[in-house]
């Protein structure tokens, strides 16, 4: 079979998984709504007791440690439904991994966490430098267990293109073992060449392990695509993360969104950038498609390498405990000559605090002069918002980078939908008129930036398992910086004046903004 015929025979097969799947909820979301309307209609009493029952939940919901617009929005709708309203809530309001998943995942981290380096005398050298960095990396460290570090070189990559060039370059000269951990990887050049280079490494004695979201590329790749990629050669491992089932459940909220790639333990890649031929502009579905990564040489690859193994340890190779010091930078790479402070940290559904969006917001709060922001999707709850508006109102340079080419229409026009009140504060919106920008960048005061897979909307920040990495007085930070700068010129500026030009707002999109934390 050639590789034209063998793409067509997945690409019909991929059809027929998401119709037989869509049809598979589409029936059980209409047997549930019958189900209600006959309970609801069967008796007085029944009725009285589902209203208690709403109540009791209400109740629940104003008590309950949660974001306050997702709060918001269920009350209102159990208002709105006080029959239904409650059952709704039982049935898809709790935003938490199964127990299941999070007794697997916490276990292996149990594990794994305690083999880091501890935070001590790095930590301790960036307090001397900027005592609120270090309370920052503090505040990371002591959340999530992966501590900051120096003696780690940072390139900044302002495309896909120019990363995916040093992605292959370094995977072809592994000697040991390769880690790839993506939320989407689909069939086309650039997955064609890398699969290429990897199964030379796995001739050559090179451990491969894979990990993809089954979701992310349930469009993308054939149903378990992981065991194509095993039958390939024995060195290569592969696991896709969270199956998708055609049964109703919560658990298809929590996507692995991260995008690791670590070879040999002394480098590793993270960024926005998936393993797709949009993402180095080989296709242009959208444009241009603009991404950013950084590529890290030395011991802070270390908390890639945990976040990976952690992963791949709770759902494949449970029984083995690894040692993960043995994939330590040093063990087979050299000594790397510090440039700034590096700290790789994730975020997980897992916990009960949104460790990202803290992030971020403190450092719209420690501004003194700019912070650039790229993200291809602004669907905010109040918090950051406000954060977004007191920088900006207090001085701050506060400019956002959205796209000027949506790749989802409605989520493009929720974007929209909250530029008003950010300009009225002084926050500066652009639409990167070339195309979609799909990076996910902060950048502040030449001193501090992240670059990681966490957008600026409620998925990103609450419900997947997302990275980042963390800059202190890099190089990278200037380049990011100036990567920006360049963006702008690119970019058509939205402002209170001309902003009838490109968008009207309606109810249809106050509507949107209330119901956004639901999507």
């Amino acid at each position: 079979m050639s590789s034209s015929e063998f793409k067509i025979k997945c690409r019909r097969i991929i059809v027929n998984r998401i119709f037989i799947t869509a049809l598979f909820l589409i029936l059980q979301i209409a047997w549930f709504a019958l189900c209600i309307v006959k309970l609801s209609a069967f008796s007085g009493i029944i009725n009285a007791s589902l209203r208690a029952l709403s109540l009791l939940i209400v109740l629940y919901i104003v008590c309950k440690e949660d974001n306050p617009s997702y709060k918001m929005i269920w009350i209102i709708l159990i208002m709105v439904l006080p029959i239904f309203g409650g059952l709704l809530y039982l049935f898809a309001g709790n935003k938490k991994p199964s127990k299941h998943m999070h007794h697997k995942i916490q276990a292996t981290k149990e594990k794994y966490l305690p083999m880091l380096k501890s935070f001590g005398e790095k930590g301790k050298a960036l307090e001397e430098t900027d005592p609120r960095a270090y309370a920052v990396c503090r505040y990371i460290n002591n959340l999530s267990g992966y501590p900051v570090y120096s003696n780690t070189q940072v390139k900044y990559y302002p495309v896909g293109e120019l990363m995916f060039k040093d992605m292959l370059a370094e995977i072809r000269k592994a000697e040991h073992f390769i880690f790839l951990e993506y939320f989407i990887i689909g069939l086309g050049k650039m997955w064609d060449e890398m699969l290429e280079a990897l199964v030379d490494r796995a001739e050559h004695g090179v451990e491969i392990r894979i990990i993809y979201d089954d979701m992310g590329c349930v469009a993308l790749l054939p149903p378990k695509y992981f065991k194509v990629l095993e039958k390939i050669h024995p060195n290569i491992k592969c696991l896709a993360f969270n199956p998708v089932v055609p049964v109703l459940s919560l658990v298809m909220n929590n996507r692995d969104h991260r995008k690791i790639l670590v070879i040999d333990g002394h480098t590793g890649f993270n960024g926005g950038i998936n393993v797709s031929d949009e993402y180095i502009n080989e296709t242009a579905p959208y444009g241009h498609w603009k991404d950013t990564g950084v590529m890290l040489r030395g011991d802070a690859v270390m908390n890639l390498t945990e976040m990976f193994l952690e992963l791949w340890h709770s759902f494949k190779d449970t029984e083995v405990k690894a040692d993960i010091v043995k994939y330590a930078p040093e063990v087979y790479g050299e000594k790397y000559p510090s440039d700034g402070y590096v700290q790789p940290f994730y975020d997980t559904p897992l916990d009960r605090e949104a460790l990202s969006e803290n992030v971020y917001i403190e450092i719209l709060s420690r501004a003194e002069k700019y912070v650039y922001i790229y993200t291809p999707y602004l669907i905010l709850d109040d918090i950051m918002k406000n954060a977004l508006c007191l920088a900006a109102k207090r001085g701050v340079d506060v400019r956002l980078v959205t796209p000027g080419i949506p790749d989802k229409k409605i989520i493009y026009r929720m974007t929209r939908a909250n530029y008003t009140p950010l300009l009225k504060a002084g926050v500066r919106i652009f639409e990167y008129t070339p195309g979609f920008i799909h990076a996910k960048s902060f950048v502040s005061d030449d001193k501090i930036g992240v670059v990681g897979t966490i957008n600026l909307d409620y998925r990103s920040l609450f419900l997947h398992f997302e990275c980042g990495t963390l800059l202190y007085g890099n190089k990278a930070v200037a380049d990011l910086k100036k990567d920006c700068l360049d963006t702008f010129e690119k970019s058509r500026e939205i402002t209170l004046q001309n902003i009838t030009q490109y968008y009207r707002g309606t109810m249809f999109d106050a509507l949107l903004r209330l119901i956004a934390p639901l999507l």
